[in-house]
């Protein structure tokens, strides 16, 4: 039983698969057969049924007794351009480039006559045909009209061309949407030419209105400088007035408030004088009042005082009667006592003392006598020697002891730390022989200074020192 109900079971899932394939391969070929056109192309049909047009929705084709064939609706856009120049109504050989934009009607009948003419054929091929025929009627517009008319009234043209290509276009099943003038030249230079006169007039009318501007504006700038002026002059005049008149009111005004002021000054100082009078006066009265007080206070006080010592007196001399007087006794007894024990004392330390210091006196004295004794004994052999002494030994010492001098005065230059030349320009003003130059000054003032403290005259004492040689020889003979 079980095998059974297997077997019918798998027998049924054989069954469902082959219906679906079978709806499968049923949708695929009708999904295959229907055909749809989009909203920018439009399906010829033609078969048994006959043509018909299908624009914007779908339909089943079916095989072999029908077929179908896509056409474009889309704007088609080409230039016209004529390799052949075009002869104009006045005989002039123009080049003419122009844009045209053409589509295929929508109306089922020209869709029709469109794919009659053009269905077989390409892009290329179909865009030829059309070029053909709207270049042969440019051709007879621009011979109808004149250069002018071209250049000045391209839209008249294309108005033109859409006027004439319509019956030939709706005959091809084609509409002509736009046709636009690019470029329109010739060979002579008629169209460059053609404009010069205006140029020339608008060149013209330009100059004069620029000169009738610039008169204008002179005549203007002149009005309103004059303007300008006059009205400054006004104003000026009228400032000055105001500044008179504005200078007179501050010289009353401030010769007002001068007056015033001297008024309140002279009444200030009268005022104060006779505060300054009156208390001047107050106080020398107060000064009388409080001398005489003073007098009076001191004439009290010295009598108080009298009085005063008056009682110190008596109380002394009672004092003085009760004890002064026997302790005095007594006092002077131990002073004398005690004078006679420091007499005795002052006069053993004072014989002592005189010893001491005679004999150091004698000691000291000595030696005195020693020293001056000899210190005697070197001047006199000094004396001696410098009495032996001529004008040559004088001069050797001179000349000895001058470096000594000079080094001396030289000495605070050594205290300098550091020395700066500044030089104006000129060879013998400054420089580092200036130094040396100084130095060579000051040691030439040596002679004259010894000459000032000793009276004696350098250049004679030379002169005799030649002198002195002969004399030296004689008495060494």
């Amino acid at each position: 039983m079980n095998e059974l109900m297997n077997g019918v079971n798998e027998s049924m899932i054989i069954i469902v698969g082959l219906c679906v394939l079978a709806v499968i391969f049923i949708l695929g070929v009708i999904t295959s057969l229907y055909r749809k056109a989009g909203p920018n192309e439009a399906l010829i049909v033609y078969g048994f049924r006959g043509p018909r047009v299908v624009k914007g929705h779908g339909t089943v084709i079916f095989p072999m007794v029908e077929s179908c064939r896509q056409l474009s609706l889309e704007l088609m856009s080409f230039d016209v351009a004529p390799k052949q120049d075009l002869y104009t109504k006045q005989g002039v050989a123009v080049t003419v480039e122009a844009v045209a934009q053409i589509k295929v009607r929508s109306d089922q009948a020209s869709i029709l006559t469109a794919a009659e003419q053009f269905l077989t054929k390409g892009p290329e091929e179909r865009e030829g045909l059309i070029r053909l025929v709207m270049e042969g009627h440019l051709r007879g517009i621009i011979g109808q009209l004149t250069v002018e008319q071209i250049v000045k009234e391209p839209e008249m043209v294309g108005e033109r061309m859409r006027g004439t290509c319509a019956g030939d276009m709706s005959k091809m099943g084609l509409e002509v949407i736009s046709f636009t003038i690019k470029e329109v030249r010739d060979k002579n230079e008629y169209i460059a030419n053609m404009g010069r006169p205006d140029v020339a007039r608008i060149k013209r009318d330009a100059d004069v209105a620029t000169a009738e501007a610039e008169r204008d504006t002179s005549i203007l700038r002149a009005n309103a400088l004059r303007d300008s002026s006059v009205n400054k002059a006004k104003a000026d005049q009228e400032r000055v007035i105001a500044e008179t008149a504005s200078a007179t009111r501050q010289a009353e005004a401030q010769r007002d408030l001068d007056i015033k002021k001297a008024e309140y000054a002279e009444q200030s100082r009268r005022q104060q004088a006779n505060a300054d009078k009156a208390y001047e006066l107050q106080t020398n009265v107060m000064l009388q009042q409080v001398t005489a007080e003073q007098v009076k206070i001191q004439q009290v006080e010295k009598e108080g005082q009298i009085k005063v010592q008056e009682a110190e007196i008596l109380r002394n001399e009672k004092q003085l009667i009760a004890t002064v007087l026997k302790a005095s006794e007594i006092e002077r007894q131990r002073i004398e006592n005690m004078a006679a024990a420091e007499k005795n004392r002052l006069t053993t330390e004072a014989e002592g003392r005189a010893s001491a210091i005679r004999a150091q006196g004698e000691a000291e004295a000595s030696i005195i006598f020693q020293k001056g004794e000899a210190e005697a004994k070197a001047m006199s052999v000094k004396a001696e020697a410098y009495q032996e002494w001529n004008q040559a030994a004088v001069v050797d010492k001179l000349l000895t002891n001058m470096a000594d001098v000079v080094r001396a005065m030289a000495e605070p230059l050594s205290k300098v730390d550091h020395i700066t030349i500044v030089s104006t320009g000129n060879d013998d003003a400054a420089g580092a022989h200036k130094i040396t130059g100084d130095m060579t000054r000051i040691a030439a003032q040596v002679p004259a200074l010894f000459e000032a403290l000793s009276g004696m005259d350098i250049k004679q004492l030379m002169s005799n020192v030649k002198a002195i040689k002969p004399k030296t020889e004689d008495n060494g003979k």
